[in-house]
This record gives structure tokens, sequence and C-alpha cells, in this order.
């Protein structure tokens, strides 16, 4: 299983589950869980992000640089202390990530079309169990998210970093 596993990891950052047609490898790992927090949990301070996603918050201002550059995400100042920083998931945001989204979606079909709908199933619950197991191991503040249908499941990440998992 060890085997299997760093496999797996090694294979999904070579293709970063990138998906299928032009959103194909065009979002980094980072930026996609940044902008799908964002968008999950709403505008938010760079503390807070960085708590919820179990990283730092000089990791998530590097992270976020780019993403304000690229027009994905918006920085403003929070509503009641105007010093404070808020990121804000932008409309531009919101269609890149349903781009990448969908493309990774079919790339999830593609590679589980001769599966069946049971076995998408069983392999949905028990990667998101390993998941969470995971994150036992090395927990952040954020939630870990409930079990999906295959069909919502198929946008779902490889583990966050394949360093965290063991080589053979």
């Amino acid at each position: 299983m060890q085997h299997q596993v760093a496999v797996f990891a090694r294979r999904a950052e070579q293709t970063r589950l990138g998906g299928i047609g032009q959103a194909r490898n065009s979002m980094d790992r980072a930026a996609y869980l940044l902008l799908n927090r964002l968008e999950q949990v709403g505008p938010m301070g760079v503390k807070a992000l960085a708590s919820g996603m179990g990283i730092d918050s000089s990791t998530v201002t590097r992270q976020v640089a780019p993403l304000v550059e690229a027009g994905l995400v918006t920085r403003t100042t929070h509503p009641e202390d105007g010093r404070a920083v808020v990121l804000k998931l932008s409309p531009h945001g919101t269609a890149r990530l349903g781009q990448v989204r969908s493309s990774r979606r079919e790339l999830m079909a593609v590679l589980t079309e001769d599966w069946s709908e049971e076995d998408r199933e069983t392999f949905c619950r028990l990667l998101t169990r390993f998941n969470n197991a995971m994150q036992s191991i090395h927990p952040s503040t954020e939630q870990p998210e409930p079990a999906q249908t295959p069909q919502a499941a198929e946008g779902a990440e490889a583990p966050e970093s394949p360093e965290e998992v063991p080589s053979s």
C-alpha cells in the first residue's frame, strides 16, 4: 500500500490532476486550494485563510500575490478594521475555478470510465477516509470535507503534498 500511495502522489503531482482540455495544468495545486477555500468560506484575512488551510501566513501571502496579480483574488480593507486586509475571490477567479474544476472532473470521469458506480463510490469513500486519517496525523483547523458522491468527488484533489507521503 505504501508503494502505491507513493506512486499515486508522484503521478498526481506530475499531472497536478490537471484535467482535460484548455484548462489542463493551468492552475497549480496551491492556487486551486486557495481559490477553493475562498469560494467555500468567503472573504477572509490572510491569518484566517492560513489557519484554515493549516499553513503559515507567510506562505499564504506568497501564494496569494500571483492570484491578486492575475485578477483571481482581490484585496480589500476589512469593513470594521481599515488596517486589516481581506482576501476575496473575484468574479474572474470564480470563473477560472469553475473552468479548472470542470476540467478536473472530466479527467476523473475518463480515468474511471470503466469503473462501476459502486467502485467509484467505494474509492471515494476510502480516499476520503484515508485523507481524514492523514489529517489526523498533521491536523489543521481546516475541517475535512464530508464524503461526496463520485460525481462531486471527481474534482477532488490529491493529498496536499507528496512530500508528506512516504516514498518507496
